[in-house]
């Protein structure tokens, strides 16, 4: 959990209704690779965080993830200014699908995109329990 709150602390969010969430964000120096890029692995947890709020603003309730891929198309400097745009894409029964952008605030370059489907807690438990 304190990993987490690192990671989303300097987090804003910009515009926020049902199904979306859109947040500005400078990367922090303490989330830097070796080459001063923000290194991926916040980049991913910042996706998931992200994306599960816009799911929480659309359904109401806590889902956890079932499916969740990620692809990266470029990276973010240190300090330098991004923006995560998550967006419902779909629901099918208990799952819910969606999409989250990361880009460049200044450019609008596009740093990963992520794609997540996520399920109530309970559905987990009971699809689990089958196998």
């Amino acid at each position: 959990m304190e990993l987490e709150n690192i990671i989303l602390e300097d987090l804003k969010i910009v515009k926020a209704h049902e199904g979306f969430i859109r947040c500005s964000y400078f990367v922090p120096v303490k989330l830097a690779d070796k080459d001063g890029n923000w290194e991926v692995g916040s980049i991913a947890s910042i996706i998931d965080n992200v994306g599960a709020v816009a799911i929480y603003s659309f359904s109401g309730y806590i889902k956890v993830s079932v499916d969740f891929t990620i692809s990266f198309f470029s990276t973010a400097k240190v300090q330098e200014e991004v923006e995560i745009e998550a967006k419902v894409a779909g629901e099918r029964g208990q799952l819910t699908s969606v999409v989250v952008e990361v880009r460049k605030k200044d450019s609008g370059q596009l740093i990963a995109l992520g794609k997540q489907w996520m399920s109530s807690s309970n559905q987990v438990n009971r699809m689990m329990s089958k196998l």
